[in-house]
């Protein structure tokens, strides 16, 4: 079992606080106490990915749970809650949103909003 000064788990508990922020990987390095590479290659023998991909699929599950809270009074869209979660390309976010939860964000959004 991985300590608390493990980076790797420095870096996930850093970026799921602060997932709502326009964080990179400098900022995910630093409160690792890592160099950006020593991450990269951290994460990659820990967990099989980048740090940044464990960012995404943070703001994946964030804007999947907006999406599914949203009420019909809202008009929430799928674009503002993407946006709001740091995802500037709709497309990308949306096939990155199906290939996770086997359907795209707006039928989320129209099932439970």
């Amino acid at each position: 079992m991985a300590d608390h000064t493990d980076p790797v788990r420095l870096a996930c508990r850093f970026m799921q606080a602060n997932a709502h922020l326009d964080i990179g990987l400098s900022e995910i390095a630093q409160a690792a106490r890592l160099s950006s590479r020593g991450l990269q290659h951290a994460f990659k023998r820990q967990l099989g990915m980048s740090p940044l991909a464990y960012l995404r699929t943070v703001r994946l599950a964030r804007a999947h749970n907006e999406l599914r809270a949203s009420s019909p009074g809202e008009k929430a869209t799928v674009n503002e809650i993407a946006r709001r979660w740091h995802f500037t390309h709709l497309s990308r976010f949306a096939a990155h949103y199906q290939e996770k939860y086997g359907h795209y964000p707006a039928e989320t959004l129209r099932e439970c909003g």
